[in-house]
Order: C-alpha cells, then sequence, then structure tokens
C-alpha cells in the first residue's frame, strides 16, 4: 500500500509516518519520501496524490483560541481539505482519512455527547473543519472512494503543545494553582490511540463515509487532570521517583514532603481571576494567558463519547491517563 500523509512533521504525523511513506512537505524539506506541495496549491496536490491508495489528512491551521484569523482557518482547513481530497479521487485514491476536531460541533455544555449532537460549531476553526467534514463525504460519494472523518478529542502525549502539555509546565514551573473539584468532565485521548484508530478506519470497510469521534471512554475532571500531572513526579525531582508497582496507578497530588495535597483554590476565586484578566488584556490590547476563557476550560465540561466507534468497529483508547501522562513527562522506568 502506497501512502500519502500530509502534516508528518507535526505531533500527530510524525507518529505516524512510516518509511517509504510519501509525505507532502514545503520545499526544502529533508524528510525522507518527501514531495514538495502546499494545501494552498492544487497543482502540487494533483502530483502528491499521484499513485498512491491511501492519503492521512493531518495537516491544518491549528486551532488557537486566541486567533481571529477566521480567513486563514477557512482556506487551510475548509479549502486546502476539499482541494486535497478532490485531488485525490481524481488520482485514483482509494482510501481517505481526514483528522477533524470534536470543534466541528456544537458546544455540549454540561452534557456528554455523540456524532449527532445538534447545532452548529462556534468558531472560526469548528466550522470551516465542519465544512471540511461535508467536502470529504462528497468527495467519497462522487469517486467512490473509502473516506472517513476523525473528530478528535484534546490528545497529548510526549511531543504535543496543548493544554494538557501548558497545564503541565505551569503546575512545575509551580505557579498554576490546585484546581477545585467541580465535577466537569473533560474528554480526551493519547496520540498513539489516535494513530490506531487511523489505521484501524483505514482498512475497515465499514468506516466507509462515517464520522466518527475519537475520546477515551472515560472524560475526567479538571481536578482529576490536574492530580495526574502532579502524580508523576520529573525524573530528577526531589529524588524521588514513583513506584513501579504504582505507575498505572491513579495517583494523588503529593505536597513537597510526600503528604496528600489535598486543598484547592475555590472556584470563585479562580473565575474573579479570569475576570481580572478580561480586564487587564483588554486594557493591554492582548489576551494574557489566564483569562475568563481560559478559567472555564478549566472547571467547564466538554464530554465526548466514542460509543459509535466502540461499537461499529471494536476500536477502545488503551491508554489510560496515569499511563499516558508518563508517556508526556518521559518519566519512565
Amino acid at each position: 500500500m502506497t501512502v500519502l500523509i500530509t502534516g508528518a512533521s507535526g505531533f500527530i504525523g510524525t507518529r505516524l509516518v512510516q518509511p517509504g511513506d510519501r509525505v507532502l512537505a514545503r520545499a526544502g524539506s529533508s524528510m525522507a519520501g518527501a514531495v514538495g506541495g502546499d494545501l494552498l496549491d492544487a497543482l502540487s496536490l494533483a502530483k502528491a496524490c499521484a499513485d498512491m491508495d491511501t492519503v492521512f489528512h493531518c495537516a491544518g491551521y491549528a486551532h488557537a483560541f486566541a486567533s481571529s484569523d477566521s480567513e486563514r482557518h477557512w482556506r487551510v482547513n475548509f479549502e486546502g481539505t476539499r482541494d486535497l481530497v478532490n485531488a485525490a479521487g481524481a488520482a485514483g485514491v482509494k482510501r481517505f482519512v481526514f483528522l477533524s476536531s470534536v470543534k466541528a460541533m456544537a458546544e455540549p455544555g454540561d452534557e456528554c455527547v455523540d456524532e449527532d449532537w445538534p447545532g452548529e460549531p462556534d468558531s472560526s476553526y469548528g466550522c470551516a473543519k465542519r465544512a471540511a467534514e461535508d467536502a470529504v463525504l462528497a468527495a467519497g460519494v462522487k469517486y467512490g472512494m473509502h473516506v472517513v472523518n476523525l473528530r478528535l478529542a484534546m490528545v497529548y502525549g510526549r511531543g504535543g503543545r496543548g493544554n494538557l502539555e501548558r497545564m503541565s509546565r505551569g503546575i512545575r514551573a509551580g505557579w498554576f494553582p490546585p484546581l477545585p473539584e467541580t465535577g466537569n468532565k473533560r474528554s480526551l485521548v493519547h496520540v498513539a490511540d489516535v494513530v490506531a484508530a487511523m489505521r484501524l478506519v483505514a482498512d475497515a470497510p465499514a468506516a466507509n463515509g462515517r464520522t466518527y469521534i475519537v475520546a477515551d471512554a472515560r472524560a475526567y475532571s479538571g481536578r482529576e487532570l490536574y492530580d495526574a500531572l502532579r502524580g508523576v513526579p520529573p525524573r530528577l525531582t526531589m529524588g524521588r521517583r514513583q513506584p513501579a508497582s504504582t505507575a498505572n496507578a491513579q495517583p494523588d497530588s503529593l505536597d513537597a514532603e510526600g503528604g496528600t495535597f489535598n486543598w484547592s483554590v475555590p472556584a470563585p476565586l479562580l473565575r474573579a481571576g479570569g475576570w481580572l484578566g478580561d480586564v487587564v488584556g483588554e486594557l493591554l490590547n492582548r489576551p494574557l494567558p489566564v483569562n475568563s476563557a481560559v478559567i472555564d476550560r478549566l472547571l467547564g465540561s466538554a464530554c465526548y463519547s466514542p460509543a459509535r466507534i466502540e461499537r461499529e468497529l471494536g476500536w477502545r483508547a488503551y491508554v489510560g491517563l496515569a499511563a499516558g501522562v508518563r508517556e508526556m513527562l518521559g518519566d519512565e522506568e
């Protein structure tokens, strides 16, 4: 099977690419298998897709919560995907897997939702991803091509640069406060499970024309995420390491003396800090690291169910949170 991967130098793409794969890259790339091209250059996409059996589309304009560049989201995430999937169909590509996002759906609020959740996305990023999903499904019908959309929850793992990684850096730097237990639920998935899902849907006939949420079956509260991150000390911190017998357990957070770390900052105080960040950010004309949107993500819910892909294809997320953060932080036995 010949494979083309876009975004092969990115967080997920680097885990997916294998020797012999073709990768779409900008001119001058030193990556093995690189073919020059750009999502905004339709001619280069046609050349890249020639003689390929499968395309994994990982590239895109990354979701930035502070970004207001709606034009770039639309051009890269929608138009680039539309042009790529049509180039693939015209070239006779047999399988096309698109990495979308749960942000292509309406916000779930306090519900834990599936792919049929009604409503429209509320961000430029989400709208572009949703339109791209529609383009992928339409191309599948037009060209008789096996196509699949994967709506990813928050993806984490070593080398990532997402919210969980930023939270970990803040905890280790000593400025990130212990979160209260609000009972909120946030979905996430380890990058290794994402790669497994991508390979599965490319080969499974039942996946053709389907859109799947990819997430851990369990969603976690902000406090559970905080405890998991703080419970995996770095290799040299205070000369301590987690005992091998508890390496995959869900640990309590530890204080500097190794005792239970059981206090937290009250939610109203955190929300007040977010409001203050909004005010100061408006005065400075730039968003601050702590604002109401950031606090909402820490205390609010964003829960997505992977039941469809589990039921139809037998996929499961096998990397639990404790093992996942150990891998992310590089603290291995």
